[in-house]
């Protein structure tokens, strides 16, 4: 059974940076399928902009043309804040004998520490660390400590153990940003080309960033 990859995150709105993150994870790690999970009320970020729904419904219009790629709204129907590791735990539950495999940003790495619970999130998920240029990974501290224990250059082990191996992948960079996107349409300018038109036309017709 090939692994799952989770890819959290609050997608205010979801653009191509995701996308592209999330289908060479797929490709490259030969993953069997990447879970987008909209955060319901995120420990780590301020208040979202978009409600939920219209989050979630710009993450489904995003993805549905991939096959490899299916929308989790768990985190949108749990009462809370949004801790990652009762979503991994729940995931687990639900998905005993599959691997799993948490991607993050280089940029959310580097804050892990500062996670709920965050050191036993190997406990039930491998950690793929999408990384860009300009970001590196941590070789002293908490991080470093992890990395020189966890860490792994076989894609091999993502899928002969279900748990336990961080991997650091590299990943097209598209400077594109959630938060200036937010601040473009709201200075009345158009966000095509940064995001599926999909997308666009529910941001557009919903008019939930101006």
């Amino acid at each position: 059974m090939s692994p799952i990859g989770i890819f959290g995150g609050t997608f205010d709105p979801i653009h191509y940076g995701h996308l592209r993150t999330a289908f060479e994870i797929l490709q490259a790690l030969r993953f069997g399928e990447i879970r987008f999970v909209p955060s319901g009320d995120p420990p780590h970020r301020d208040q979202t902009i978009a409600k939920a729904d219209l989050r979630f419904d710009m993450v489904c219009a995003a993805t549905a043309a991939e096959a490899g790629f299916v929308v989790d709204d768990r985190e949108l129907r749990r009462n809370g804040p949004s801790y990652t590791i009762d979503t991994l735990s729940a995931m687990r539950e639900e998905f005993t004998d599959r691997p799993l495999g948490l991607i993050l940003g280089m940029d959310a790495f580097l804050g892990l520490a500062s996670w709920h619970r965050w050191d036993e999130l190997l406990d039930y998920a491998h950690i793929v660390v999408a990384h860009r240029p300009g970001w590196q990974a941590p070789d002293i501290g908490p991080l470093g400590e992890l990395l020189s224990e966890h860490g792994t250059h076989r894609v091999d082990n993502l899928h002969e153990h279900r748990k336990g191996f961080i991997h650091i992948h590299a990943v097209t960079q598209l400077e594109i940003s959630s938060t200036e996107i937010r601040d473009l349409i709201g200075a009345g300018r158009d966000p095509r080309f940064l995001m599926p038109d999909v997308v666009r036309d529910v941001i557009m017709n919903s008019g939930c960033y101006k």
